[in-house]
């Protein structure tokens, strides 16, 4: 049995900035759940905040030299970003016409948006319960007129949102450096974030992953936040509790198996091995981790050189196969 959100997949960013190659190849390297990459070497608003920025439904921002603000009215950097989807877009309906299966979709979560973008007045919106709420409307808004943009071209495909959430430990525990980077910013409740995070995810009309590639991500959290799959780096994971937790609410675990930047790969067989040791470490019978399990880099490979980035999609692809019990 395979998993219903396919066997291996990407997190999202690529290196290059051809999207007619980028899709080709996701298409090519990762045919059970192929995913929408974002390639931030094309510049300002192709990276993660400006991409989700150009999601953004009545808010507008610009960027500045401190980075990404919001601002009264939208400006050039934001109807780039806005360009650079639409291009990515084009590029999905030419190439991927007739898909049929799970297709993934990436846009920053809310408080990864908020921790990202100043107010007109500085500091970032993340310290403002307004802010926070305007913004995690606004990209809800965005990402599920974006769902249905995607679905326009692909009507076959069953659309996933996963929301990058890089920043939530830092939230959670006040690690966020102020503007002046003299000190930090209060930390936010875990009960808001839980609950701002899920009132984003109930909005949407397909199932969404919540990604974090960070230490100490809150994997409970996210899950009683209403995350369908859970995204993070294996190597990372120290809270097993929570992991057997969510396989026992029958999330769905996206396990980052390989580096996003490059290095000396092992066998695909080697780390399915690692995959099903931790699998049996977590109490689960084998029997369940085709179904339970989707292979994936740890994070994005933007920073990869394309070699690597390709290599290390065909090893997780290549892994998958290896998940059958012994």
């Amino acid at each position: 049995m395979t998993s219903a959100f396919g066997a291996a997949t990407g997190v999202g960013s690529l290196p290059g900035t051809d999207p007619a190659e980028a899709v080709r190849l996701v298409l090519g390297e990762l045919p059970d759940l192929p995913h929408l990459p974002e390639l931030p070497g094309r510049g300002a608003g192709a990276d993660m905040i400006g991409r989700s920025a150009a999601l953004l439904v009545d808010l507008a921002v610009d960027l500045t030299p401190a980075g990404w603000r919001l601002v009264p009215r939208s400006g050039v950097d934001q109807r780039r970003a806005a360009e650079f989807l639409a291009r990515d877009l084009d590029a999905l309906h030419d190439l991927a016409e007739g898909y049929a299966g799970p297709f993934k979709v990436q846009a920053a979560g809310p408080f990864t948006l908020a921790a990202s973008l100043e107010r007109i007045r500085g500091e970032r919106a993340v310290v403002d319960a307004g802010a926070r709420r305007d913004l995690a409307q606004s990209l809800a808004e965005g990402v599920a007129a974006h769902v249905a943009a995607v679905g326009a071209r692909l009507p076959g495909a069953r659309v996933v949102v996963q929301l990058d959430e890089p920043s939530v430990p830092a939230v959670l525990e006040g690690g966020l450096p102020t503007a002046s980077g003299f000190g930090r910013l209060p930390a936010v409740p875990a009960e808001q974030v839980e609950q701002e995070l899920r009132a984003v995810v109930e909005v949407l009309p397909v199932p969404v992953v919540v990604h974090c590639c960070a230490r100490r991500m809150p994997l409970g959290l996210f899950r009683a936040a209403g995350a369908a799959g859970l995204s993070f780096d294996l190597g990372l994971v120290q809270d097993l509790d929570a992991v057997g937790e969510a396989v026992d609410a029958g999330v769905h675990l996206l396990t980052g198996v390989v580096p996003g930047t490059d290095t000396t790969l092992p066998t695909a067989k080697a780390t399915a091995s690692r995959v099903q040791a931790w699998w049996r470490e977590l109490g689960f019978p084998v029997e369940q981790l085709l179904s339970a399990v989707t292979l994936t880099p740890a994070c994005g490979l933007a920073g990869a050189s394309p070699s690597y980035a390709r290599a290390a999609m065909t090893h997780v692809r290549e892994a998958a196969k290896y998940l059958q019990p012994e």
